[in-house]
């Protein structure tokens, strides 16, 4: 008997022991869980929450597709843009929320950067605005047939020097960096060719095009742009 009790109370405590070292473990990872999570919101995904989510029939004709990548590294930004909207880009921030169905929260950096590099290019931000109304209806994972990626449809490969040595697999699904690299590529047109037009058609990939209808549709959408925005609306020509 005494044997038995021994036995009982050997493995009681073995018990005690394995509960307690098992309930800690679980513990453990919650908070490990728990801190990855907070790193990860305190970082922000690139991805909008509703993606996907496009005006019907106001999807660029250049986005054919729509995917989600699988990133395996984190994008680390070359630089964050945390300037505060201005007053006109906050009334076309809300005008783009509406139509295109994006949260408001989302989409303030992203202004925020095409205010930030388009005045640094000399380059009128709703322009760049109106850029990514048409190339991807602010989706900012968008992809096409001919592998242009995110909000400004920026091919890759073309533009391997604009992108620079930024780590990640896909740096272009970063908004800043994708602002930021598209509006360089506008840039880099009207350097070359001397004409808004020509520049848009540069970007677009149809400078053959005689009825530029690429620019045509871009600045159709930045007058709209401007209306929300309560600004003068100025000469067709004006960047």
């Amino acid at each position: 008997m005494v044997n038995a009790t021994r036995d009982r109370r050997k493995r009681t405590t073995s018990d005690v022991v394995t509960h307690f070292a098992q309930a800690s473990m679980v513990v453990a990872g919650m908070l490990v869980a728990g801190w990855l999570g907070t790193g990860y919101l305190e970082h922000e995904p690139v991805a909008f929450a509703d993606l996907g989510v496009t005006e019907s029939g106001a999807t660029s004709e250049a986005v054919a597709a729509v995917a989600v990548p699988v990133v395996q590294e984190p994008v680390r930004r070359t630089a964050i843009v945390e300037e505060v909207l201005s007053s006109e880009m906050r009334r076309v921030r809300d005008y783009v929320a509406g139509r295109y169905n994006v949260p408001t929260k989302m989409l303030d950096p992203v202004l925020a950067a095409a205010e930030h590099h388009g005045r640094s290019s000399g380059i009128d931000p709703l322009l760049i605005v109106a850029m990514m109304a048409i190339e991807s209806s602010f989706n900012p994972v968008a992809v096409s047939s001919m592998g242009a990626q995110g909000l400004m449809q920026v091919i890759p490969r073309y533009h391997m020097d604009k992108i620079g040595d930024v780590r990640g697999r896909n740096p272009l699904f970063d908004p800043q960096i994708n602002v930021r690299v598209g509006t360089q590529v506008l840039a880099e047109g009207l350097r070359r060719f001397g004409s808004l037009q020509a520049a848009l058609q540069y970007y677009g990939g149809a400078r053959s095009d005689p009825q530029a209808r690429y620019a045509n549709k871009v600045l159709a959408m930045k007058r709209r742009l401007l209306t929300a925005a309560g600004r003068d609306l100025p000469s067709a020509t004006d960047a």
